[in-house]
């Protein structure tokens, strides 16, 4: 982008190889905070004085890898390598929120493919929006509120380069031909950190490998007081739990303190060590909810994402309280055609199934067969009209049956499609909450105390399956079921 004003950039050091991976990502976060910290202190100097003698420019940091053999690879493992000789590279952001993950993959590629990566800056601008983030002082103003024209003197955010090209398969190369290394650019990344701020009301640091979404308050209140009893027990790991605000407490009997505006989508963590703990996401009603939560969350490539939430049973055998396993997705959502055609098999997942049913057992101590009383397993269908009800209903009812779905909902499929995507595992387990097709209405008064029971369990049954994929190797959860013919190195 040409500017009508003198260019002025930062010193960076030259592109330097390494072989240690925690050295890497300390260059990667000096390289980082220069160009945030020269970008945030243009600006202020800017918002100070009004005055516009220079424009202002810096690169996100990059991590860029050659090989030029065919590496021989265990071919049991689904990440951790390239696929063929060639030049990769990907731009990097926060750094200091990524160490681990970054420690991990760079100790991979270095480890399979007996190469140093090389930690530079990229050719890349970093918009002046995402720079100033960290700072909660500092607020980029609207286009014409400041004493200057914001895009003479800064790079703002590009929605050209903003994009899911990588996850989607769009064929994405940087503009040096280097293939990506990871599922998203650094941009891409920076967006959606700021939009997770924006609809959990906590910081993207905060957020845990393994997330819950649910559609229900009951769930927040439940997860709340499991938060404290863990808290309570110095043998659980669990740290700290933080809620919208960010929130934290420590002690088990301190106060939450509550936020002057509640969130769209309210989100409370439950901390544990590098991000082995748990978070809840209350995503509310429908598809376009469960879609944006999901696209955000993935740039933080979590472990496992799991929908617990109610649905209408589709089937006269079943009871309010009864849980609902899906093992396929019957998609009427709408909301990911244009990404995720429905042609596209959305495939259950062998561990999440087994983590799900394990849990189930535990918790509500049936198993076999006699779990079948309050569990079943098939299609879940996921529509994107909640008062479908209010329409004939020959043909949706005829769709229902032939793909022999047992429960209705707004989220569960547009949630695991989502995961397919985003190369997240994924799973489902629904509680019956209504029957419309069996006059079962979702009214007042409706529920029994079997169903109310059911209902506190579900959340626990949630939160032991978590607990069960947070025990497992990386390689296993992250299996190759979810890798495409042509993938990233890192997960």
């Amino acid at each position: 982008m040409t500017r009508p004003l003198p260019l002025r950039t930062p010193d960076v050091p030259e592109a330097e190889a390494f072989t240690d991976p925690a050295a890497a990502v300390a260059r990667l976060c000096e390289l980082y905070d220069a160009a945030a910290g020269f970008l945030t202190d243009a600006f202020q100097h800017m918002l100070n004085t009004g005055a516009a003698d220079h424009s202002y420019r810096a690169f996100y940091p990059e991590v860029r890898l050659t090989t030029t053999s065919h590496a021989r690879m265990d071919s049991r493992l689904a990440y951790g390598h390239v696929a063929e000789p060639g030049t990769y590279a990907t731009t990097i952001t926060r750094p200091d929120l990524f160490r681990y993950y970054l420690e991990q993959q760079l100790g991979l590629l270095m480890k399979n493919h007996d190469v140093a990566v090389k930690v530079g800056a990229s050719s890349t601008p970093m918009p002046v929006h995402f720079a100033v983030a960290r700072d909660e002082s500092i607020t980029v103003p609207q286009d014409g509120a400041a004493d200057f024209q914001l895009r003479d003197v800064f790079d703002v955010p590009d929605l050209a380069v903003t994009h899911d090209d990588i996850v989607n398969g769009g064929g994405f190369l940087y503009p040096d031909g280097a293939r990506p290394l990871a599922p998203f650019t650094a941009q891409r990344i920076d967006y959606s950190l700021a939009r997770l701020s924006h609809y959990t009301a906590t910081d993207a640091g905060h957020f845990q490998n393994h997330v819950l979404f649910t559609n229900y308050q009951f769930y927040v209140e439940e997860f709340e007081a499991y938060a404290r009893l863990m808290l309570a027990d110095p043998d659980s790991g669990y740290t700290a739990f933080v809620g919208p605000g960010n929130a934290v407490i420590t002690d088990p009997d301190a106060p939450l303190a509550a936020t002057a505006k509640t969130p769209q989508m309210p989100t409370y963590h439950l901390k544990r060590a590098h991000g082995a703990g748990i978070t809840l996401v209350n995503i509310g009603v429908g598809p376009s909810n469960a879609k944006t939560a999901t696209d955000h969350i993935a740039v933080l490539r979590p472990h496992a994402w799991l929908m617990v939430g109610h649905c209408a049973g589709l089937r006269n055998s079943q009871r309010l309280g009864d849980f609902v396993l899906a093992h396929a997705y019957l998609r009427e959502d709408h909301v990911l055609d244009d990404d995720l055609p429905v042609w596209v098999p959305i495939p259950a997942l062998a561990e999440i199934q087994i983590a799900l049913e394990d849990a189930v057992e535990e918790v509500t101590k049936l198993e076999g067969y006699e779990l079948k009383r309050i569990m079943r397993t098939g299609t879940v269908a996921t529509i994107d009209n909640r008062n479908w009800e209010l329409r004939d209903h020959s043909g949706p009812v005829q769709r229902l049956s032939q793909s022999r779905a047992v429960a209705l909902d707004m989220e569960s499929a547009t949630i695991a499609a989502n995961g397919f995507r985003f190369r997240v595992p994924y799973g489902t387990l629904l509680c019956v909450s209504d029957k419309p097709l069996h006059g079962e209405l979702k009214l007042p008064g409706m529920a029994s105390d079997f169903y109310r029971g059911q209902v506190a369990n579900h959340l626990m049954i949630g939160i032991r399956a978590m607990e069960k994929l947070r025990d497992m190797p990386l390689e296993r959860i992250h299996s190759r079921k979810l890798r495409s013919f042509e993938e990233t190195a890192f997960l």
